[in-house]
């Protein structure tokens, strides 16, 4: 019975893993030559940030899931919702750090935050608690999201011939 709820728990680590790969490089070479706002918080508050928000993500994925009664008709929107969301974090990453996107970064960040909010609107009449528990994400994709656009704003892209 706790298999799913570590399974879910543990499935947004996946791609934090990956992202973390992809950020360790250039959090030490490119991510430094950007102009940033002095309110970003310090490169080491992000993994800890992330593994508290994707932890509770996932355990609130699972609290809906058992709620709905597994993979069900019922649970087809607030899981694919809870899915879509997923995607595009993971793919944040790739797209600012790995190819250095800054506005197609900030396009993705800008989805995600509306998609988590769709996700909790849809997750509040299932478990408030699920909904509660993603209350901190979206506050976190909130300064995410200005942070996205301060160096976007702030930085040139390279134009690809």
């Amino acid at each position: 019975m706790c298999l799913p709820m570590i399974g879910m728990t543990a499935l947004p680590h996946l791609g934090g893993l990956y992202g973390g790969f992809i950020t360790r490089k250039e959090v030490k070479s490119w991510y430094p030559t950007l102009k940033k706002p002095s309110w970003r918080p310090p490169n080491a508050a992000f993994p800890v940030v992330w593994t508290c928000l994707y932890t509770g993500m996932g355990y609130s994925s699972y609290l809906v899931w058992k709620e709905l009664g597994g993979f069900t008709e019922e649970a087809l929107v607030p899981l694919g919702l809870y899915g879509l969301q997923l995607a595009l974090n993971w793919i944040w990453t790739p797209i600012f750090f790995g190819a250095h996107k800054l506005k197609l970064a900030l396009v993705d960040i800008v989805l995600l935050t509306g998609t988590v909010g769709a996700t909790m609107v849809s997750w509040y009449p299932i478990s408030r608690t699920a909904t509660l528990l993603m209350a901190p994400y979206l506050a976190w994709l909130c300064l995410a999201t200005c942070l996205n656009y301060r160096i976007w704003r702030d930085n040139k892209e390279e134009k690809e011939e």
